[in-house]
């Protein structure tokens, strides 16, 4: 059975060892230091000794009859004082022959020191306190191993089977049932996992959020620092963990464990910074996530995004180092991704006091000459102001660079191509999904479609694209001008039509381009 942090035992506090059947047999009553009473109890100490300061390491409990401190006011001053010295969690004194009542002298010095002081009205056995604490603390510590192993195991196992960086993190806050989050020393997002809700409250605000924690882990908030030969590039969070510290920030190393070796064995292949970047925009291109929901993520990911311009652009075979490089250089805010086809998305997060066009332009002419080559495509959508345009303006951007790839007529586009340059063949590339639009195809095409040699198909579409010139199309196919007649006429008689009459070459033309856009 895999254990999880749920089925540890929390750490015991003063509060929770007051509680137990046993202890209540005595009737404790807090007389001293009622704040503190949360205080984690890591030992439970038997003790009479006057010194007993100098025995402890800190975290006791310590139990006394104080037999060795009645009728000395001083000693019971100081022995109080040297406890909260050796920040002992509380004192239980069992009122009995020395004391017959809570003595005054030491309930004052504790209450001054903020020291937990209880006295048991009833005689109890001391050592059936030790021995149900003691077993409960030891039975705590042996899980916390155990998960330790458990956890260190399946992470390595993950990574040993090229496990990306979120399984990894899904794992994690499976164990910790809280949102993690793995972060660059600036604070930007690189992963989350965890429920979706959870996860986007976190992220929400998350820069106040994680500079205000800073290095406490108060809250639930644990981090463990990402980093190797003396150098720190991270941390991983866990974000509102609600079990006891020490066994959180056990998680946490062990996490951070896992995500330093994970790191080190990808190489350059693939940064989590651009990671983060292509979870982020593939998401909005896909549509499945709502772009509010988004918005956070973005946020923590360092993209500006309170009253901005966005600006969707698609580069085709663009390389995501130098597009981020161009960014940083231009001072450009926005986020780079491959995109699963090949294409880069990139998204600018401009001022709106700023020329979105002209820096697209600039931006694009930048990325030509440092290419060495003019046939690099920058396809964009116009600004988007709201958020939630952002996923219709990547997936037209994404259209227009498809509209134009493999292109010939790209060398004549300008740097920063757009739906309007593409005419006709961008609509059908923008409709090529609508089920109209395949019917039609379909339907226009069909004397071609079932035949089996693509010949005839190759012909037409050169024919259309020359714009019905026969001497260049038999040129092009090393075809005489007879043998050519011969095909188009076998191409009209399959469909139906007059190629010499435009209306109909033109239904046909676009029926061509639908067919040849579904097939990408």
């Amino acid at each position: 059975m895999t254990i999880t942090l749920d089925s540890l035992e929390p750490a015991l506090s003063v509060r929770q060892v007051l509680t137990l059947e046993r202890v209540l047999a005595g009737e404790p009553e807090v007389v001293a230091g009622a704040s503190q009473l949360d205080r984690p109890v890591r030992w439970v100490h038997v003790a009479e000794a006057a010194d007993v300061g100098v025995m402890l390491t800190g975290g006791e409990m310590v139990l006394t009859t104080g037999v060795l401190l009645a009728g000395d006011e001083d000693k019971q001053a100081e022995y109080v004082r040297s406890l909260h010295r050796a920040e002992a969690a509380a004192v239980v004194l069992g009122l009995g022959r020395a004391f017959p009542a809570p003595p005054d002298v030491m309930r004052r010095a504790a209450e001054r020191c903020g020291l937990p002081m209880v006295v048991l009205h009833r005689p109890f056995p001391f050592a059936e306190l030790t021995e149900e604490v003691q077993s409960r603390l030891v039975r705590r510590k042996f899980a916390a191993v155990s998960l330790s192993e458990a956890v260190r195991t399946e992470l390595t196992a993950l990574i040993t089977a090229g496990a990306p960086l979120q399984r990894l993190l899904d794992e994690v806050a499976r164990h910790g049932a809280c949102p993690v989050v793995v972060t660059n020393l600036a604070h930007r997002v690189l992963g989350t996992a965890g429920e979706r809700p959870a996860v986007d409250d976190v992220l929400r605000d998350w820069e106040r959020i994680a500079r205000q924690a800073g290095g406490t882990e108060g809250d639930g908030w644990i981090r463990a620092e990402l980093g190797g030969r003396g150098e720190r590039w991270g941390r991983i969070v866990l974000c509102g963990y609600r079990g006891d510290t020490a066994t959180g920030r056990l998680l946490a190393d062990r996490a951070a464990e896992a995500l330093v070796l994970h790191r080190m064995l990808a190489g350059a292949a693939c940064s989590w910074e651009e990671q983060s970047a292509q979870s982020l925009l593939t998401d909005l291109v896909s549509g499945v996530v709502p772009a509010r929901q988004l918005l956070p993520r973005a946020r923590a990911a360092g993209l500006p995004v309170n009253r901005r311009t966005f600006v969707p652009l698609v580069v085709g075979d663009g390389d995501t180092g130098r597009l981020e490089r161009l960014l940083r250089l231009l001072g450009l805010p926005g986020l780079v991704a491959e995109l699963a086809d090949g294409a880069t998305a990139v998204l600018l997060s401009l001022a709106r006091d700023q020329d979105a066009g002209a820096l697209a332009t600039h931006f694009a002419t930048r990325l030509r000459t440092e290419s060495g080559t003019a046939r690099t495509v920058v396809a964009a959508a116009d600004p988007r102001a709201d958020w939630d345009d952002v996923p219709t303006g990547l997936r037209e951007a994404q259209h227009v660079a498809d509209a134009v790839a493999d292109s010939a007529a790209a060398l004549e586009l300008p740097p920063v191509v757009r739906l309007k340059d593409v005419h006709l063949r961008g609509l059908i590339r923008l409709l090529r999904d609508d089920p109209h639009v395949q019917s039609f195809a379909e339907r226009e095409l069909d004397g071609l479609l079932r035949e089996t040699d693509e010949g005839l198909l190759s012909v037409l579409r050169t024919y259309l694209a020359t714009g019905r010139n026969k001497s260049r199309t038999a040129l092009l196919h090393h075809v005489s001008r007879p043998a050519l007649y011969r095909r188009l006429e076998s191409i009209q008689v399959r469909l139906g039509v007059d190629l010499d009459d435009f209306e109909q070459a033109a239904s046909v033309h676009i029926a061509l381009l639908a067919h040849d856009a579904q097939q990408q």
